[in-house]
């Protein structure tokens, strides 16, 4: 017996109900059976898989047609809410109790153990009206964690079962309300916190094995991942639990985690199964994407738990890295007198320095992630438990010794008299102040080839990501704060002055030596911009000499700063930007300026006014100042805020025009006119909103000239070969990505009439008319004709195109209907092609651009137009989308909104529609089905028009009728 998503039969829920109750018979039976036979096995896995599907399709909406299950089959982990009428099917213990017994009789078959635990982790996802009570919820949960724990405890869990047992102990913690959780019997709840902690830790250290081993089915890493997110969904419910309800757990996880990564004999991260891992096998990891960035979940994770553990998790980080960078002092001490001894001898112990690096890349991360958020776009704040703890602890705190301690990160903690007495976390950042101190010092020292640079990265970004939320601390933003935080890095203090001296020296020295090393230089102009992009921070950054010496260095082009790559030159450029807004008197300022942004000027100027310039470009000390320049362009664009825009957009308008006279210049080098456009691309990213009408008429108007200058070079011209498609595939990129800045002018506008321009004039340009319409359209008059369909299978380029596209006709529909006619039939395609033949994300943005072009020809009310005809072929579109074709319920809404639009324009052929689909049905019960449907579909809004109460009221119709007939017609 199978069943599959596009049957002919239609099953209503009393028919899966019986298969359902059938199957369980069936698997009773089965069960009692001491001996299988083989032919009786296969039966059994099919039942079983049976009752897996129909718990699968019980999540739906309880009118749901269960045809539309076609369109759920990639759901993994659906949940089971059924109807009441299961009441007496599902919270029957005897079932649950089945599938637990069906499971330990067939763990050992990985297929049918799929299907088993599948089934175990829909009962635990159950949910809805289902229960009729809040004490049949507890009686339901506790009945299930008895079984789960009946069955893993005591065994070794099978690989096959990982994942399905970390998605059955997700659900319960996820579906079931918190209180119903915690009101199961006390010993049983903490019975299962003990099994989920165990859970945890062992398939954690099952993960980093197969990590080692570089496994291809990581089963044990999902597996782990998920119980982690479990924890965090507990740990952070202080409502239910009281404070430190968690804390023994949260140690032992911590604990296994950090054993997993530590090396032997402290921990096991170089161990496996048969003993010692190969170089070979730990040499593979280097090509993947960096741990912070690939474990970054996992690491948020563990680093809460430690916050909840604070009181063991911190001193233990600090012992660790403490002790690691002692041995790793010593090493390398040894290490320089052997090499000053015989200096033509090797690296003698490279593993040893190896597994230190590696032992103290990860104490970083996890002390990075324990200490601070990972914010985007919010204040970063001390978490509360960092600051508890350090307040909880300042009575037997000396300020003194903890500044001493911090301040000295060139001796060991344990020889400053009193160290015991100092903050434990203001302790924890010092011990990695001493391990980048000891890199510093083996730098000064010739012993660079002899240092990780991962551990340089590692350094450097543990100090942006500490400097972003602790450095200069808002006390404002603080209920309470804690004295040792304030004393030691607070406005006005020694410490903060002293550790912004640090981190700006930490910066020379990194870029001093790190232009070979891209990664490692990025991350330290991150630092860099970090310590200056708050007004506070960098008043005190440019009190250091060393800030003036950087930007004297950088402005003259002198090395090493010159060998930098081109990304991290423009991330300086920023920098020095932001640094200049720091609060200074007018001669400082004035001063600043005229050594930061003068000479760039000058040079470039220089350059380009020479008489055989046209001659000399090509000749790569030209080439090299034209790039440095149109980098440091990108740069201080960069750095715009709402205080600086008036001064940088007069500064770059200067450069704008120049740059568009370099693309005739630098027509057939590819590389150069990218930059010029990225430059164009950035500025109008990072100021069109500050602008007001006057300023923004001249952005306009330089961009629209650009595009001219651009079009006439490159349109008719032949690109034969992959890498000159490629070449336009980023011209093309970057021309969408300008088109779509300025057009995000009409969403995001913080002008006041050029209010932050006040007292400079307007200018002519107030009495032009470009607008970014204009240039707008102008810019897909000449991307259209170069689109090819081999250009849209990069789905970067695919996804920006059909962007710009829906924002073009969600702005300026009136202008749609007015373009040339080949421009026209150009855009039409381009929406058919994305709605039938690209991604479902394209697809929906083409039914967003839908909808105001249909409501823009419902205004004309010019039924013979182009746009009018157009529209009635994408009704058709819509209509074979929504009712014969499989497509993810995200698009329902868009592709609902566009149907109601078109079939307000044309009615008629809605209805010619309908019925053809009518007419075509053999099968009396789906005809009927259908015919009921359509016709409550557009019962509440007869005639339909373009009325938001209408549309509402059709839309929720379109539910109801999605429930009942979609993906009845699927075709798979």
């Amino acid at each position: 017996m199978e069943f599959h998503g596009n049957c002919k039969r239609v099953f209503q829920e009393e028919d899966l109900r019986q298969i359902f109750l059938l199957t369980v018979q069936v698997l009773q039976e089965f069960s009692q059976r001491e001996h299988l036979s083989a032919q009786m096995s296969s039966v059994f896995q099919r039942y079983l898989a049976l009752a897996n599907h129909v718990l699968s399709w019980n999540f739906l909406p309880p009118n749901l047609g269960r045809h539309y299950i076609a369109m759920f089959e990639s759901s993994q982990n659906v949940l089971l809410k059924p109807t009441e009428s299961w009441r007496e099917a599902l919270l029957n213990s005897k079932v649950m109790e089945l599938f637990f017994t069906v499971h330990r009789k067939i763990r050992e078959d990985s297929d049918m153990a799929q299907d088993s635990l599948q089934c175990l982790a829909q009962l635990a996802s159950l949910h809805g009206p289902v229960f009729p009570d809040e004490g049949a919820q507890v009686d339901y949960l506790s009945h299930f964690i008895e079984g789960l724990l009946g069955t893993i405890n005591g065994i070794e869990i099978e690989d096959s079962e990982a994942v399905g047992i970390s998605s059955i102990i997700s659900n319960l913690i996820t579906v079931f309300p918190r209180n119903v959780l915690t009101a199961i019997p006390r010993e049983l709840f903490s019975s299962f916190v003990n099994c989920l902690t165990h859970l945890t830790c062992s398939f954690g250290r099952s993960a980093a094995l197969e990590e080692v081993l570089d496994k291809d089915d990581m089963v044990y890493m999902e597996a782990y991942d998920r119980l982690l997110e479990s924890w965090l969904t507990l740990v952070q419910d202080d409502k239910h639990f009281h404070k430190g309800f968690f804390t023994q757990h949260a140690v032992q996880v911590f604990n296994s985690y950090i054993q997993c990564h530590l090396a032997a004999p402290d921990g096991t991260r170089n161990l496996t199964a048969n003993g010692v891992a190969s170089r070979e096998e730990e040499e593979i990891s280097e090509l993947q994407e960096d741990d912070r960035d690939q474990f970054s979940d996992q690491l948020a994770s563990v680093g809460m738990l430690g916050r909840i553990a604070a009181e063991h998790c911190i001193p233990l980080l600090t012992s660790l890295l403490e002790e690691r960078v002692t041995r790793l002092h010593g090493q390398l001490q040894r290490q320089q007198q052997q090499l000053l001894a015989s200096p033509a001898s090797g690296s003698a112990d490279s593993k040893t320095l190896d597994d230190l690096y590696e032992d103290i890349h990860w104490l970083i991360l996890v002390t990075g992630y324990l200490l601070a958020d990972d914010t985007q776009g919010e204040t970063p704040l001390i978490p509360p438990e960092i600051m508890e703890y350090s307040i909880k602890h300042s009575s037997e705190v000396d300020i003194n010794t903890t500044l001493q301690i911090l301040g000295s990160p060139g001796e060991k903690a344990s020889s400053i008299p009193g160290y015991n007495r100092t903050d434990s976390v203001i302790r924890l950042l010092s011990a990695v102040l001493r391990v980048s101190e000891v890199e510093s010092r083996a730098i000064r020292a010739d012993l660079t080839h002899l240092l990780s640079p991962q551990m340089g990265k590692d350094i450097v970004w543990f100090l942006k990501r500490w400097a972003k939320t602790y450095l200069l601390v808002d006390e404002k933003l603080y209920d309470q704060i804690s004295v040792p935080f304030s004393t030691a890095f607070g406005a006005d203090t020694e410490g903060s002055q002293w550790i912004v001296g640090y981190l700006l020296q930490k910066v020379l020295n990194n870029l001093s030596v790190c232009s070979s090393e891209q990664g490692l230089a990025d991350d330290t102009v991150q630092l860099l911009v970090t310590l200056v992009e708050r007004r506070e921070r960098a008043n005190l950054v440019i009190q250091c000499e060393n800030w003036w010496n950087l930007a004297k260095q950088f402005a003259s082009r002198s090395p090493p700063l010159n060998f930098l790559s081109s990304p991290v030159q423009r991330t300086l450029m920023k920098a020095l930007v932001l640094g200049g807004f720091a609060h200074m008197d007018t001669e400082t300022k004035q001063q600043y300026w005229t050594e930061v942004l003068q000479p760039l000027q000058q040079r470039f100027l220089r350059v380009i006014n020479q008489e055989n310039f046209p001659q000399t470009c090509q000749q790569e000390e030209v080439k090299q100042e034209i790039t440095a320049t149109l980098e440091a362009l990108c740069g201080i664009a960069e750095a715009t805020q709402v205080d600086n825009v008036a001064i940088l957009f007069n500064f770059l308008m200067d450069f704008l025009t120049n740059c568009i006279g370099l693309m005739e210049v630098y027509k057939n080098t590819p590389e150069t006119v990218n930059l010029i456009i990225e430059v164009f691309v950035e500025v109008a990213h990072k100021q069109i909103c500050y602008l007001g009408e006057s300023k923004a008429m001249n952005l306009y108007e330089a961009c629209l000239t650009l595009l001219q200058v651009y079009s006439k070079n490159n349109l008719g011209r032949q690109r034969i070969d992959v890498t000159a498609e490629e070449e336009q595939y980023q011209d093309l990129l970057l021309i969408m990505e300008l088109l779509t800045n300025l057009l995000s002018k009409e969403f995001i506008d913080f002008s006041d009439t050029d209010e932050v321009f006040r007292g400079q004039e307007p200018g002519p340009a107030a009495s032009r008319s470009v607008s970014a319409a204009d240039v707008v359209l102008y810019g897909v008059n000449l991307i259209l004709p170069l689109m090819s369909q081999d250009l849209l299978k990069f789905p970067t380029l695919c996804n920006q195109y059909y962007k710009l596209i829906t924002f073009i006709c969600e702005i300026f529909p009136e202008k749609i209907p007015q373009l040339p006619e080949d421009l026209f039939k150009s855009l039409m395609y381009s929406l058919e092609l994305g709605m039938t033949s690209m991604s479902s994300e394209v697809c929906q943005l083409c039914l967003e651009a839908l909808t105001p072009l249909a409501e823009q020809c419902a205004k004309a009310q010019e039924t013979d137009a182009p746009l009018f005809l157009a529209t009635r072929h994408f009704l058709k579109l819509v209509f074979d989308m929504l009712v014969l074709q499989k497509h993810s319920t995200e698009m329902t809404t868009a592709a609902g909104e566009a149907f109601y639009t078109l079939v307000c324009l044309h009615q008629a052929e809605y209805s010619e529609l309908v019925e053809t689909l009518l007419s075509s049905q053999q099968d009396p019960v789906i005809y009927q089905r259908l015919a009921d449907a359509f016709n409550k579909l557009t019962a509440s809004s007869t005639p339909p028009a373009l009325d938001r109460k209408q549309k509402m009221a059709f839309l929720k119709s379109l539910e109801e009728f999605m429930a009942n007939v979609g993906g009845l017609l699927c075709v798979k």
